[in-house]
């Protein structure tokens, strides 16, 4: 199996989770998982596919492998949206996960009041959404723009960025990454 340490890190650290976030979401321990990002160990299929279905991927999507024989619907109701971000200050809920050969990531994303984004964020992909509620700050390399309601963005997504909720409300906004890297 290659070293797979690098990319699993960086896309925990996408999400602001940390290892014992991910640890309690996917039931893998935090020690192995430390393990693995620092490629000490090899994890098996099953432990990697725990994990890296709980970061909102799929083994085949993070090894950049095509696969059309996963099931899958057209239609999600709130429930069955996959929760991937870090829910205590920002939600990211995933549609469509289990679709095969999935060419984007689509996204409900909500911030608490003060949420902030982690570090800014770079990753091979363009990035498009619209916020429906609230105020968020969208900083894209040195450009920074407050959007509200009915605003959008759309940006090349290996340009450094973040985001920060303006408002002292939750704010929403619905987002698209292609490919589906983040």
């Amino acid at each position: 199996m290659p070293k797979v340490g690098v990319r699993l890190k960086a896309l925990r650290t996408r999400r602001t989770l940390t290892v014992r976030d991910l640890a309690a979401r996917s039931g893998v321990a935090h020690s192995t998982i430390s393990l693995i990002e620092r490629d000490k160990i090899s994890p098996s299929v099953d432990t990697l596919a725990a994990i890296v279905d709980t970061l909102g991927s799929t083994l085949t999507a993070f090894f950049g492998i095509p696969n059309s024989s996963l099931a899958h619907k057209p239609f999600y109701k709130a429930d069955d949206l996959v929760e991937i971000g870090s829910t205590s200050q920002i939600s990211l809920r995933v549609v469509g996960l289990n679709f095969p050969e999935r060419d984007m990531l689509l996204m409900t994303e909500t911030y608490k009041p003060g949420a902030v984004s982690s570090i800014a964020l770079s990753h091979k992909a363009q990035e498009g959404g619209f916020v429906l509620k609230g105020a968020v700050k969208i900083t894209v390399g040195h450009e920074v723009r407050v959007l509200t309601e009915g605003d959008a963005y759309y940006f090349d997504s290996r340009v450094p960025h973040s985001f920060e909720n303006m408002s002292s409300e939750e704010s929403k906004i619905i987002s698209a990454v292609t490919p589906p890297n983040y």
